[in-house]
């Protein structure tokens, strides 16, 4: 799990912040184990209670627009969203155009740097990178 400040965040930050990722989730009509897994990964680290869990889960079958998201995410909120808005589009091993453009779309939003949604992507794919040379140890960790 990443070392982390989403639990750090108000009540409310930390709501919207799932709300955004159960949007990025439904984004190709595609939910795949790879981004359920990271989507209930981050969930958890946002410690939201089991009413609002259920809440943000229901929000998997009927997503608000992503203005709605966007509307309750302050600057740290929004930031911590988008990168792991990010690790979930690429979670499947390709971030497709539509997830692309909103990625982009929430940059945009944030008032973020042009080249955020790049910098994000270049960060995950190292970050995948280290994990599978993690998993490429362990596999040879037997004599």
């Amino acid at each position: 799990m990443l070392p982390d400040t989403v639990h750090k965040l108000p009540r409310e930050q930390r709501f919207a912040y799932a709300r955004l990722l159960a949007y990025m989730t439904r984004i190709d009509d595609e939910l795949t184990v790879d981004e359920m897994a990271m989507f209930e990964q981050r969930l958890g680290t946002a410690l939201l209670s089991p009413n609002q869990r259920d809440l943000i889960r229901d929000t998997l079958k009927n997503p608000p627009s992503l203005v709605e998201c966007l509307e309750e995410l302050s600057g740290e909120a929004g930031r911590l969203a988008l990168r792991d808005a990010v690790m979930m589009a690429a979670a499947d091993g390709t971030v497709d155009q539509d997830e692309r453009d909103t990625l982009e779309d929430i940059s945009e939003y944030l008032g973020l740097k042009e080249d955020a949604v790049d910098q994000l992507l270049i960060w995950t794919v190292k970050g995948y990178q280290w994990m599978k040379e993690g998993y490429d140890i362990l596999d040879n960790l037997e004599e």
